[in-house]
């Protein structure tokens, strides 16, 4: 396939679930089953594509190393099961893992609620030339924390600072924190995959029916299902407060994960091409010194 082509189709595909305005932004007007009218039947041809996305990626990866003056943040939020792991491992399959960097955000440690609540993922941003991954990241602060307040008290925040707008600071907190990091070449894609619960459920029972997999469920897993409202409502609220043109969020359908991977792909690579990266050009001195390299070479 064409370049030109894969850019267009990879920009038809994922900017529908882009939100770069959250103003007005409603999570039931998406679809956690939406395959944008793709049935079963496509999904070899969907993998075909990913897999031909992939490829591409991995050419975008290797023009952001060598051109070493963008760096990228892949941020993915969502609920357990939802797929994270998975569209992570398959839509950056191909790219060099000296040019990826990935962290995973548990609990925090003493240490962690001992600063301010962006430090732990600021110390892990990726370097120019990179692509950072964040599999959870400082948007958990107000999403767990905001539905789970005991996890605010262990903070030990100053009571002056734990009022009743709180959240909508944070979310000014944030969106100044990404445009500070977007003013310094960084490029931010934030995913929400957007699972059911219906579906949640099933995977649930699967990982219990399969010993292999018994080890990725926690019966916490189980219980927060019991706050999946006040998470529903979290995430809503998340992305009308944090959506902008320099940082924007992709909800993405993620029922049926092979649709999901392919719209997480198709993002990254149309992000990827706005940056019109190119690899850096030798200047006279450098042709030089590669044809005095040639001339020793070839009379060995």
């Amino acid at each position: 396939m064409k370049l030109e082509k894969l850019l267009d189709r990879c920009k038809k595909l994922s900017r529908p679930y882009r939100v770069t305005d959250g103003e007005g932004f409603r999570l039931k007007d998406v679809d956690p089953g939406d395959t944008a009218g793709f049935s079963d039947e496509d999904k070899p041809q969907a993998k075909e594509a990913l897999q031909v996305g992939v490829q591409a990626l991995a050419t975008f990866q290797e023009m952001l190393y060598a051109d070493d003056r963008w760096g990228m943040l892949l941020i993915f939020q969502a609920m357990d099961a939802a797929g994270k792991d998975g569209a992570i491992k398959h839509v950056l399959s191909g790219v060099n893992p000296q040019g990826c960097q990935v962290f995973s955000f548990k609990a925090p440690s003493a240490e962690e609620l001992d600063h301010d609540f962006l430090w732990r993922c600021s110390k892990s941003l990726p370097e120019r030339g990179r692509i950072g991954i964040f599999n959870r990241s400082y948007y958990e602060e107000v999403l767990a924390v905001r539905v789970h307040p005991e996890f605010l008290k262990a903070q030990k925040l100053p009571n002056e600072v734990q009022g009743k707008k709180i959240w909508e600071e944070r979310f000014a907190d944030i969106r100044a924190y990404e445009r500070y990091l977007a003013r310094n070449g960084f490029a931010i894609c934030k995913f929400f995959l957007h699972l059911s619960r219906k579906e949640q459920k099933k995977r649930f029972l699967a990982r219990l029916d399969d010993p292999d997999k018994n080890w990725k469920f926690s019966v916490s897993d189980a219980k927060e299902r019991g706050h999946w409202d006040d998470y529903m409502q979290a995430y809503e609220q998340m992305v009308r407060g944090t959506a902008s043109k320099q940082a924007p969020w992709y909800v993405v359908p993620a029922d049926n994960k092979w649709f999901t991977r392919t719209v997480v792909a198709a993002a990254v690579i149309d992000r990827l091409a706005s940056l019109n990266l190119a690899f850096p050009k030798v200047d006279d001195k450098k042709k030089a010194e590669l044809e005095e390299a040639r001339r020793l070479l070839m009379s060995e």
